[in-house]
């Protein structure tokens, strides 16, 4: 998933982006939605990387679970997809999905509205970014 290094979240703006190349004032993105727009964002926005991402889990104060290892568990068992409307689904509904893949999660410190960006990014990735699952495959071989 070296990917998601090139994979970010721009607050304000809903969706993922994929960072192509630094400017002077900020960097050039591509959207992830199947329109490929690009555009500038500036060097003041908050850009989240999705490979700095982690999820708390219950175990330990300290502890937390790279995103990408809870993508590589989602896709083991939602290959298609989590078919899941995250609008109308519940808290329970949320927690059940990321309680199979990672099922000490804190349930204290992950809210339904990080469940519903993750199964959210998850599904974007999965139909316009599919090479970024493709990767761990190709280092565990080696």
């Amino acid at each position: 998933m070296e990917l998601l290094k090139e994979v970010a979240n721009i607050s304000g703006k809903s969706g993922l982006y994929r960072i192509l190349k630094p400017t002077r004032t900020g960097v050039i993105v591509e959207s992830l939605d199947g329109k490929k727009e690009r555009s500038v964002v500036g060097a003041n926005a908050r850009v989240s990387v999705l490979k700095d991402i982690s999820v708390y889990m219950s175990d330990h104060q300290d502890s937390s679970v790279p995103l990408a290892d809870i993508f590589f568990a989602l896709k083991e068992k939602y290959s298609e997809g989590v078919e899941l409307n995250t609008k109308n689904a519940s808290d329970e509904e949320l927690y059940a999905i990321l309680g199979e893949v990672a099922p000490d999660f804190d349930r204290e410190r992950v809210y339904p509205s990080d469940v519903k960006k993750i199964i959210n990014w998850f599904n974007t990735l999965l139909k316009n970014l599919p090479e970024a699952f493709e990767v761990k495959a190709e280092t565990a071989a080696q």
